[in-house]
């Protein structure tokens, strides 16, 4: 599993039969110890219906079939949660929505 951020959207109109019907998000990976992004950007598909901007759970590999959305589809990437916050070491670093 791996934490990345939403960075926009990919548009298919011809493509496999089985991916019709699929959001393509491109996100970036992000280093959880520095929060920084790293890496060039990928394609997932959204089981979760996220959000450009928003940080997010990403599975590869088998794991990315496991879903509702994507099993017994041709996929490698999938969005598998929208996160709310992350905590390391009993200090939050990162949270969705401030309080107040």
């Amino acid at each position: 599993m791996q934490l990345a951020r939403v960075k926009g959207t990919v548009v298919s109109t011809n493509k496999a039969e089985k991916l019709n019907g699929l959001k393509l998000q491109l996100i970036k990976p992000i280093d959880i110890e520095t929060w920084q992004e790293k890496g060039g950007l990928l394609v997932a598909i959204d089981a979760v219906g996220a959000g450009e901007g928003e940080v997010v759970m990403v599975v590869s590999g088998s794991s990315s079939r496991q879903t509702a959305v994507t099993e017994g589809k041709p996929v490698d990437l999938s969005i598998v949660a929208i996160i709310d916050s992350v905590d390391v070491n009993g200090s939050r670093i990162f949270e969705k929505f401030s309080r107040g």
